[in-house]
């Protein structure tokens, strides 16, 4: 059964968290996955960061489908021969870091969610009119919830997710959540190299569910 890009986008709002995740290694990367299922998380987005990473994906694609309900999309994709090439491996969805118009065409030939960066307001509107239904705000350190926050009053409707500068804190997500942001990408931040070097998939389970809690926690009133 196809994914629709409709329960795609209903996943990401109900758990407002997506981690942003690549390792090289597929044991690592599998107990990663699983104690972020397990803390609640249901899309999740590997990063193709590495020189393994598509292989790693490949597998990453079979082991998820154990896990009921969760969507594993595909990060860091800057051309059109990536995008098919991921995208033929099982990506549920693209994202990525730039703009490129040429990746939206390819997206939408084979019906697959584009979730474009941006870090300007023309930008914004450009993949907007391109056909993105998610746009990725990128770097969210540099820009800001105030950008967001800025941007939204001008072209209502938008659905906005921040990449970078968002951390797993009360403090962080609530500035983000209340500029308006439709989620957010979460990376090292929440899956730490401390953790991975650690092993200590019980702690980073904990810690999703923590983030989840504080997310819904916010939004809240919103409901």
């Amino acid at each position: 059964m196809e994914l629709s890009k409709e329960k795609i986008l209903t996943t990401m709002k109900r758990t407002g968290v997506i981690p942003v995740f690549y390792h090289a290694d597929i044991v690592i990367a599998k107990k990663v996955i699983g104690a972020c299922y397990q803390g609640g998380i249901r899309v999740f987005e590997f990063t193709n960061r590495g020189e393994n990473a598509y292989p790693v994906f490949v597998q990453l694609v079979e082991y998820t489908k154990k896990f009921k309900g969760l969507i594993l999309g595909i990060g860091t994709i800057m051309d059109v021969v990536a995008t098919e090439k991921f995208i033929e491996a099982g990506a549920k969805f693209i994202v990525s870091p730039i703009f490129k118009k040429e990746m939206a065409v390819a997206c939408l030939a084979h019906q697959t969610m584009w979730i474009p960066g941006c870090g300007t307001l023309t930008e914004i509107v450009s993949a907007r009119e391109a056909g993105a239904e998610l746009i990725k705000i990128f770097p969210g350190a540099v820009l800001g919830p105030e950008f967001v926050s800025s941007v939204l009053p001008v072209v209502p409707g938008l659905r906005l997710m921040p990449t970078g500068g968002v951390e797993p804190t009360k403090r962080s997500l609530a500035a983000w959540f209340e500029a308006g942001v439709f989620c957010v990408g979460i990376g090292s931040k929440l899956i730490s190299k401390e953790i991975m070097e650690g092993k200590q998939w019980d702690k980073l389970e904990r810690k999703v569910r923590h983030t989840l809690s504080a997310v819904d926690k916010i939004n809240a009133p919103k409901r």
